[in-house]
């Protein structure tokens, strides 16, 4: 049976990906993002490729007033899945240097956006007993490495809300996971460097890192499994990668 999805941070990366393959299975798609060239690119992909219909909403998740106007304003007050993806990492300094700029961006997208997103979507989750709602955390959320600080910071406060959640939420049926990715090779590490193509390719090269379409895979199927069943915590690397410190190089 067809669900409806709700996609933070959808125009590239773990968001996109997962939007394709949700479309492709015939769900209905509603994906979010700040870009909107690309945003409504992805809608005219989705409506080109597949037979399933698809909502493109424009907004910031760090401005809560326009999280809850844009949620407010779903023709069908209905929500499946959330898919909480919408984040980054902003600078790479030891803390001592670091920049109030990348910290409040990081705090701002990853911590205060899933609230907002999440406390808009949960209502109509509750309303209908019954929901989905999946958070992308990290590696970095469970142990710290060095100039990963506030980013480390934000990706723990993100473990520990899933689990808040998942309690919280238990009474009403709503299942809530936490995937959390090792090194993907996407567009992280180009924000996190700030624009520095040739030193993001370097994070990436001597060993095959995931892909936005191996993490997209995987939310697709903790989505699909039995009403019963909801996996809470899952950490995901490539091969060649131990954790946030231990990667194999060749």
């Amino acid at each position: 049976m067809a669900k409806t999805v709700f996609i933070t941070g959808a125009t590239s990366g773990f968001g996109k990906a997962t939007a394709l393959l949700f479309a492709q299975n015939g769900h209905d798609i509603i994906i979010t993002g700040r870009r909107k060239e690309r945003l409504e690119s992805l809608a005219k992909e989705i409506k080109t490729k597949y037979s399933t219909s698809v909502l493109p909403l424009c907004f910031d998740v760090r401005n809560n007033d326009a999280v809850v106007s844009a949620i407010h304003s779903l023709p069908n007050k209905h929500v499946d899945i959330l898919v909480n993806n919408a984040g980054l990492a902003s600078g790479l300094n030891k803390i001592q240097n670091g920049s109030l700029d990348d910290w409040e961006k990081m705090i701002d997208t990853n911590i205060k956006g899933l609230l907002h997103v999440s406390k808009a979507i949960m209502p109509l989750m509750i309303d209908n007993q019954k929901g989905h709602i999946i958070n992308i955390g990290s590696t970095a959320g469970k142990e710290v490495y060095q100039n990963g600080n506030v980013y480390c910071a934000t990706k723990h406060a993100v473990d520990a809300i899933s689990k808040s959640m998942r309690i919280d939420l238990l009474e009403h049926g709503i299942k809530v996971s936490q995937i959390c990715p090792g090194a993907a090779e996407t567009e992280f590490s180009e924000v996190r460097l700030h624009g520095d193509v040739e030193k993001a390719k370097k994070v990436y090269t001597g060993y095959e890192p995931m892909s936005a379409g191996d993490i997209a895979s995987i939310i697709y199927y903790i989505s699909s499994l039995p009403e019963n069943l909801c996996i809470n915590d899952l950490v995901v690397t490539s091969l060649a990668q131990a954790n946030s410190l231990y990667i194999n190089r060749k």
